[in-house]
């Protein structure tokens, strides 16, 4: 039996598969904290200690460049040794890939249900595939047809420099240099769960709006100011115009990016929008702002409009997508 995770900088999925079972039906499956963990190897021990399962083998979808089976979490104070772990958990073998290249394992099992359309556009069959993914951090992966099946292939790509697409994004990179010191503004520091505050700050410093008591209470409070930032901006019963100024320059700084991904692939198999943030702002993401910003690509833009752009709402696509490998392997 496999043993397969999805390790995010927020959260853990680790599920037991066997290959006598349909893929995406595992024999058991928990969500963990990662900040409870000190590493890796601690939480999969605890994990197997709670069910009655002997696994021989693992595979593991892990937020961060993995380079000769070996990965330092880029949200996570972790050193993941694949190696390490299959000798000290006593597995025959530990298959470690990541996160997204995960994601995008998955993106051929998808069901229609897993997803929704934000442009339906024409793919071309055997067309490259894009996927930008923000949670945490942000992600990026791609697909190519080798005349058989699709293929995943793992990308950095979220860490290359912003560009400012107007003059208020342009003041957003002014300010991550001049009050955070930053030499290197990264589309992962406006365009993931590490952005949103950063893109609320500037705006309340900027005067954009006042910031209503209640959320300043709940921001306060909060561990996390990204849950709160983004049920503000989407709460249609009372209006946060702080909340949405943010949400509306996330969404356009992710349809560009995303633009910028689709071309560098030449996504014409279609480009998939994934991570935890996009299901819970599937209206943001329709009201015309991120396909905007997506197809903004000068001569371009005609053939960014002819691409599918779709919004994978399954949570558990990187998980499916480790499986999937795992039992490949």
């Amino acid at each position: 039996m496999l043993l397969a995770g999805d390790i995010g900088g927020t959260k853990i999925n680790l599920a037991i598969y066997s290959p006598e079972l349909p893929l995406g039906v595992p024999l058991v499956e928990k969500t963990f904290s990662s900040a409870r963990y000190r590493n890796l190897e601690s939480l999969v021990r605890e994990f197997l200690s709670e069910v009655d399962l002997k696994v021989d083998r693992a595979a593991f979808g892990v937020a961060g460049p993995v380079v000769g089976g070996r990965v330092t979490t880029t949200n996570l104070p972790w050193e993941i040794d694949g190696e390490h772990l299959r000798k000290v958990l006593n597995l025959s073998f530990v298959h470690l890939l990541n996160d997204l290249e995960a994601i995008a394992q998955a993106i051929p099992l998808l069901k229609r249900r897993d997803l929704h359309t934000l442009n339906a556009g024409r793919a071309v069959k055997g067309g490259a595939i894009a996927l930008i993914a923000p949670g945490t951090g942000l992600g990026e992966a791609f697909l190519t047809w080798d005349g058989l099946r699709y293929r995943a292939h793992p990308s950095e790509g979220g860490h290359v420099g912003f560009a400012p697409a107007n003059r208020l994004e342009a003041e957003l990179l002014q300010y991550l240099r001049d009050r955070h010191g930053f030499d290197h503004v990264s589309y992962e520091r406006v365009c993931s769960g590490l952005g949103i505050p950063t893109i609320y700050a500037f705006l309340k410093d900027r005067g954009q709006a006042e910031e209503p008591a209640w959320l300043a209470e709940q921001l306060a409070a909060a561990k996390d100011r990204t849950p709160v930032i983004v049920s503000a901006a989407v709460d249609k019963k009372r209006t946060c115009e702080l909340g949405v100024s943010t949400l509306n320059i996330f969404v356009s700084i992710l349809g560009a990016e995303a633009g910028n991904l689709a071309l560098k692939v030449l996504a014409t198999g279609g480009v998939y929008v994934g991570g935890g943030i996009p299901p819970r702002i599937l209206s943001a993401l329709e009201n015309g702002r991120f396909m905007e910003a997506f197809v903004r690509k000068g001569r371009m833009s005609g053939l960014l409009a002819r691409m599918p752009v779709k919004v994978i709402l399954n949570p558990k696509a990187a998980l499916l997508g480790a499986a999937c490998r795992g039992l490949e392997l």
